[in-house]
């Protein structure tokens, strides 16, 4: 269970034989990393207390008496105030007694004793218990609402015998339940108890997945809740965004405690600022401070313009106002330094304008490209750049075009043209061949021919008689 470091399937092995699959499904939550288990302890100083885990991370200390050869992971028969209950070794040896030393549990006659390690038949008979846990969580919340008591189920843990089971809850108020425990112990034929838990530890026994992308460190590792205030947001300069402070539980998260002492550490250096730094340039706000840089900034009669300073700057700020001194800015006390700056900061820029001044290095001259005429041949003529053709180009060509063979009444011309006339063969421009008559004439031609409309039915009858 520490890790599923020993659940293996080998035959002879200890372990829960699951290989990290645990049907309890609890294989990583409070899990303890025996980090003394390579090391030789002396058998006679032996701690002879066992931690074992049940359902939800819940764990207890048992007595080994009959010191039985035990792994992590082992399946063990305990003794409970009424009757018996099966659960997981989970940590052994020395750091069993420093758990319980952290947990403040004595070591006396009301720590338990461990029976035996299960058999197959205890935990078949265990199985049937568990297999009754959903359908009772269903029914006893419909008799909850039925009841109309203000309280909210999270969890029911069948007792290993099958004869008790104990009722996980979360309320604001004290519940009168008396009612329905009775209804519960006829229903189901078994011991009721009733147990009231807090919302960080029904979120730790349901478990989840938080923002941050990992398990809840309520239901890994954490056993103890501590009081989480909105003033450790303050300290580390969080939003006070309920939304994002409050964990799956609805309560402000845990990890807000985490570097809080970090966090007061370093605010033992920056100074408290109560009022307004006061200088000559005006009265300095403080807007944002970057506390592990030691940086805070301030703004000028709150302009959008923001001036960092170290923190030791604000203190001497500070010291010069108790004494009834202001200082030229948030960064210098007096004009002179102001100036000094800002000749310290122009020497860089004297120094490079010398270094590129008496830099003349002579640039590289390019050698000439050969010329286009000493490739050609002597005959050749010299290549001239073509001009985009003007108006006036464009006119002369118009003025050479070839007259039109038609007149207007659609007359052909008489005479040969100036034109060069196309060969017999050539059909591309019928209208310009020899003998071509024009369009126009030949509806004129082919009544000549006789070949004009055709008459009605009645013209044709009197031409046939």
């Amino acid at each position: 269970m520490a890790g599923c470091s020993s659940c293996s399937t080998t035959a002879g092995s200890g372990g829960c034989q699951n290989n990290g699959t645990c049907g309890t499904s609890d294989c990583n939550k409070m899990n303890s990393f025996d980090w003394l288990s390579h090391m030789g302890i002396p058998n006679v100083d032996n701690f002879d207390i066992v931690e074992v885990k049940f359902k939800g991370g819940r764990k207890d200390y048992f007595r080994n008496v009959n010191h039985l050869q035990l792994t992590t992971g082992d399946p063990v028969v305990v003794d409970v105030p009424s009757g018996h209950h099966i659960g997981y070794v989970s940590l052994q040896g020395e750091l069993v007694r420093l758990q319980m030393q952290k947990r403040k549990i004595k070591n006396d006659d009301n720590i338990t004793k461990i029976y035996r390690v299960a058999s197959p038949k205890d935990l078949e008979k265990w199985e049937e218990a568990k297999n009754r846990e959903v359908p009772t969580l269903y029914r006893t919340k419909q008799i909850i609402d039925e009841i109309k008591l203000e309280m909210k189920l999270s969890d029911i843990e069948y007792q290993a015998d099958n004869s008790k089971a104990t009722f996980y809850y979360s309320a604001d108020e004290r519940v009168d339940f008396r009612e329905l425990i009775k209804i519960l112990a006829s229903e189901f034929k078994i011991r009721v108890e009733m147990r009231q838990i807090s919302l960080r530890q029904e979120a730790g026994r349901l478990g989840g997945v938080g923002v941050c992308g990992r398990e809840l460190c309520c239901s890994t590792w954490i056993h103890d809740f501590k009081s989480v205030s909105t003033s450790a947001a303050r300290y580390q300069n969080l939003s006070l965004n309920p939304t994002k402070l409050s964990g799956q539980c609805g309560r402000l998260k845990c990890c807000l405690n985490y570097e809080l002492d970090t966090y007061m550490t370093a605010l033992e250096d920056i100074p408290n600022i109560e009022k307004p730094l006061v200088t000559e340039a005006g009265h300095a706000k403080l807007q944002k401070t970057d506390i592990f840089r030691k940086l805070m900034w301030f703004s000028y009669n709150n302009e959008n313009n923001w001036h960092s300073i170290d923190c030791g700057r604000v203190k001497e700020i500070i010291e010069m106002n108790k004494e009834g001194e202001k200082p030229f800015s948030l960064e210098f006390n007096d004009v002179m330094d102001l100036d000094e700056d800002k000749s310290n900061s122009n020497i860089d820029l004297e120094m490079l304008d010398k270094k590129f001044s008496k830099n003349n290095k002579k640039k590289k001259k390019r050698k000439p490209r050969p010329k286009q005429s000493a490739n050609k041949p002597a005959g050749a003529k010299a290549d001239t750049q073509t001009s985009p053709p003007n108006k006036d180009n464009k006119d002369k060509q118009q003025s050479h075009r070839k007259p039109s063979n038609r007149r207007k009444g659609g007359e052909q011309r008489k005479g040969p043209s100036p034109q060069k006339q196309q060969p017999a063969g050539d059909q591309k421009n019928p209208q310009t061949a020899q003998g071509a008559k024009p369009k126009g004439n030949k509806r004129r031609n082919n009544r000549k021919k006789g070949g004009g409309r055709p008459s009605n039915n009645k013209g044709n009858q009197q031409n046939e008689q």
